[in-house]
């Protein structure tokens, strides 16, 4: 597909969204990790961007994008629909221009955004929660935003929030003290992605760029094998500030040209990233923050000797969401299992599951079971977590073999939502 008619961002404008962000944005730091650099046998650094003051880079955008505003536009007001880190840029952006703005979220945000959002943006913002994602919630924005005759404030396609993302690009190349191999950014509309593979593309061209989704939410790399911009039937919520049905147009077009790969990552290789970096660095990320360090497995073997950056687009975690984190994190490593176990309704049955059955290193996290006198079995669902996913097997000979089994539910998504 010919790219040629399509906006690119201008450098000269990048520059200006720079000037423009100077003490609104923070220069935020490009740090060494340690600990991902010797397990690569790399240099990888990290770009801070969940240092920000609304811990995300999306306060470049926001900002950059109203500051182009006129003093007429801005008077009428603004409207925005966010998951959560646009809508803090936006709230930061009215409260600084004292413009008023109406702030449209999905109703299952995190309570955590949408405090920051009230918490930033004060007298100056109004949050209304509608629908269930991103996508629903901004449909009711740009009808709002039309009857009321107010500015929206586009999360990702339009050319001064690019632009403003953009310069998360200049920064870098300004504090690495190397030439920069790779660099791995995360993906959702694809603001992010196009701004920063635009500054690098045009002045460090050997730069591989790598773009990263979510598994359940693939709506770029979906675009880009099918060589058009393509709207999801569905995504998956979890990975909340990069789940979107549909990518930007312009971010489409720009992507297509500069990235250099498009690659997906499992929602529970995000959550262990997410356990890890909090564990080792006392980072906490949320889960579109974690989208860049988790993809280095998968260029392990490209990425050695070389100097690798991973953007680190924000740090807004619900302290709530945690336990469904190490859920997502111990199902994906293969430690942790739920099973229909059929007992014999007697006494011992249990004690047998125990001795008999369960390794000396297995522990009983999840255990539901009635028992129904009339049966001579009775079904429970247990949750088991094992020391070593290599104890798995083991496991379910024998419950097979002491005529325990009665079903696995880690493979079965819809038995597991009812069950567990």
């Amino acid at each position: 597909m010919e790219t040629t008619n399509h906006y690119f961002p201008d450098l000269e404008d990048v520059k200006s969204a720079a000037q423009l962000l100077d003490g609104v944005a923070s220069i935020t730091p490009l740090d060494q990790s340690i600990n991902y650099s010797k397990a690569y046998g790399c240099n990888v650094m990290l770009k801070r961007e969940d240092l920000q003051i609304v811990r995300s880079y999306k306060i470049r955008g926001a900002y950059n994008k109203m500051k182009s505003l006129t003093a007429k536009q801005l008077a009428k007001g603004v409207v925005c629909a966010s998951a959560g880190n646009h809508a803090q840029g936006v709230a930061y952006s009215c409260k600084a221009l004292k413009a008023y703005g109406k702030i449209f979220m999905p109703s299952p945000t995190p309570g955590q955004k949408i405090n920051q959002v009230k918490m930033f943006g004060e007298k100056y913002v109004e949050v209304i929660l509608v629908g269930d994602t991103f996508d629903e919630a901004s449909e009711h924005a740009k009808v709002y935003c039309v009857a009321n005759d107010m500015s929206f404030i586009h999360p990702f396609d339009d050319e001064k929030v690019i632009e403003g993302q953009a310069t998360i690009g200049l920064e870098i190349l300004k504090q690495s003290t190397a030439p920069i191999d790779y660099i791995f950014l995360p993906v959702g509309g694809g603001g992010l992605a196009a701004g920063l593979s635009t500054v690098l593309k045009t002045l460090s061209p050997q730069t591989k760029i790598i773009g990263v989704e979510p598994k359940g939410a693939p709506s770029m790399k979906t675009s880009l094998d099918h060589r058009t911009n393509y709207t999801l039937d569905h995504v998956d919520k979890f990975v909340d500030g990069a789940s979107v049905k549909r990518v930007g147009e312009r971010n489409f077009h720009i992507c297509q040209a500069n990235l250099d790969d498009m690659i997906t990552v499992d929602e529970g290789k995000i959550c262990e990233t997410i356990l890890y970096v909090y564990n080792k660095a006392a980072i906490v990320l949320e889960p579109a923050g974690a989208l860049s360090i988790s993809a280095l497995d998968q260029y392990s073997e490209q990425i050695k000797g070389k100097n690798v950056v991973c953007i680190i687009s924000g740090g807004n975690n619900d302290i709530t969401r945690m336990e469904e984190i190490k859920e997502r994190a111990m199902l994906y490593q293969g430690l942790k299992h739920y099973f229909l176990v059929k007992f014999p309704q007697r006494a011992g049955a249990l004690k047998e599951f125990v001795v008999d059955i369960l390794g000396p290193s297995d522990d009983i996290t999840h255990f539901e079971y009635t028992k129904k006198t009339s049966r001579g079995k009775g079904t429970a669902v247990v949750g088991v977590e094992l020391k070593d996913k290599k104890d798995f097997d083991p496991l379910m000979s024998r419950m097979k073999d002491k005529q325990f089994y009665g079903g696995y539910l880690n493979e079965n998504s819809v038995l597991m939502d009812m069950l567990v």
